[in-house]
């Protein structure tokens, strides 16, 4: 044939639709791509949730992300849970299981995270895991996708919805075959660590959606201990009364503030035999009216049962904090 090859405009479509798409109608792989960097990019809100391993541990994250700076964050595991909110570069955070190992083993840090309960408190965003590769889309497609892609499987179905699988040796990564091809579904292959977090199965949703995130009110402020609810910590513990019957005192200081806890504190005096260590009798204070911080207050009350030679009298705070 001589001269060059001239193609009808119907061919010259054909040939056009074809680059763009599969010729049985599924979707090019750079199409699908580009809709995941779109859609982590440019998308004014999604929400991520699964599971993952962390330093031996495994957790659950419910993550709400809406620009430009905004989350919602839940993280847990078999015994810890903590929820943060953060918004621009202000953190908060609640839960009495966290807080009591974020702040120390000594007896005022656990008497300080009981006191806070389930009330919300200001940190350090650096606390909550971001997952920065996972959510920011030039990253994702940096890690999972283009050249780190080795296979793609059609018609696969998450959520109901079907999905292009595009596999790698990082990741098996779900796309939705329609457009705008979001992300539904991330699985991290076995030994791939990113952004600190393996084994992880984690599924996208609920984009564009308002989560109506705001920071919280009423916030604990651990620099100034007064924002707390009552702490009393045992001074001292006077038995010069304990004869017949036996009035026990404790004198308590007040390492909190005067209000917003969900009970009144309360003291429990305990009497046991030196020898024996037996305990002979009990009785209990509730502390009212509350003091201020640092202010210093004294209860009592009677032990039933008789008093022995020398017997030792202990007396123990209850502080019921924040609801």
């Amino acid at each position: 044939m001589n001269g060059p090859l001239k193609l009808s405009p119907a061919l010259a479509l054909v040939i056009v639709l074809t680059a763009a798409c599969d010729p049985f109608g599924l979707p090019a792989t750079r199409a699908l791509e580009s809709g995941v960097q779109s859609m982590l990019s440019s998308a004014n809100s999604f929400e991520l949730a699964g599971d993952y391993t962390a330093d031996g541990t495994g957790w659950t994250i419910d993550m709400q992300l809406t620009r430009p700076a905004t989350r919602h964050v839940t993280v847990k595991s078999s015994t810890d849970q903590v929820e943060a909110i953060i918004v621009g570069g202000d953190a908060y955070f609640r839960g009495q299981a966290f807080l009591a190992k974020h702040l120390g083993t000594d007896p005022l840090s656990q008497s300080i995270a009981k006191a806070a309960g389930n009330a919300w408190w200001k940190d350090t965003a650096s606390l909550v895991p971001s997952l920065p590769d996972l959510t920011d889309g030039s990253a994702f497609r940096t890690n999972f996708l283009g050249p780190a892609v080795t296979k793609r499987t059609d018609h696969q179905t998450v959520g109901g919805v079907d999905a292009v699988e595009l596999s790698g040796v990082r990741a098996d990564v779900y796309i939705a075959s329609t457009a705008p091809y979001e992300l539904l579904r991330v699985h991290l292959k076995e030994g791939v660590v990113v952004d600190g977090i393996s084994e992880a199965d984690l599924r996208y949703t609920n984009v564009d959606r308002d989560f109506g995130i705001n920071a919280p009110s009423d916030v604990l402020n651990f620099s100034n201990l007064s924002t707390l609810p009552p702490i009393y910590t045992v001074v001292s513990v006077d038995t010069s009364a304990c004869s017949s019957p036996c009035i026990v005192s404790a004198k308590l200081k007040n390492l909190g503030g005067a209000t917003g806890a969900r009970g009144p504190s309360t003291v429990a005096f305990t009497m046991a035999d030196p020898v024996s260590k037996q305990v002979i009798g009990t009785c209990s204070a509730v502390v009212q009216p509350d003091v201020g911080y640092n202010a210093t207050t004294t209860v009592a009350c009677t032990i039933s049962g008789k008093p022995v030679n020398a017997a030792v009298v202990t007396a123990t705070a209850d502080n019921p904090g924040r609801g």
